[in-house]
């Protein structure tokens, strides 16, 4: 008989619940920047007044997200290397679930807050385009 094996919870509360304080700040902050990005794009496009310029944050975000999100998957990736170079017996795949269930969050959510910057400074910079034409 083949033994069963309880399932591993790799939700995106567990992944967040289980990862390390550095990992843990990175989400949050990635999190907070890709809000962030959407709130000062939805009021710049909104504005009444004439916007000038883009956004230097939005600009900065469109490298800075998905860089965010390499590192810290870089150092999720070097967690798992460190567990697995000390691991006293086999190891399945199983076991390494959730560190690469953090590494793909990390990686996903630094794309996902670059995406959004770049969608939102195009926005930003189309409609400053559209007022400077008129």
């Amino acid at each position: 008989m083949v033994p069963r094996h309880h399932p591993i919870d790799v939700s995106l509360f567990s992944v967040f619940q289980n990862s390390a304080p550095i990992q843990k700040l990175l989400i949050i902050a990635l999190a907070i920047a890709c809000v962030t990005a959407v709130v000062l794009a939805l009021t710049k496009i909104s504005s009444s007044r004439r916007p000038k310029d883009g956004s230097a944050f939005l600009s900065g975000l469109r490298l800075g997200g998905p860089i965010l999100g390499l590192l810290g998957a870089c150092r999720a990736a070097y967690g798992i290397s460190v567990g697995l170079a000390y691991s006293p017996g086999p190891i399945t795949l199983q076991m390494l679930a959730p560190g690469f269930a953090e590494i793909v969050v990390l990686f996903g959510l630094g794309l996902m807050t670059g995406v959004v910057a770049v969608l939102a400074n195009w926005a930003v910079e189309a409609r400053v385009d559209r007022r400077a034409a008129v």
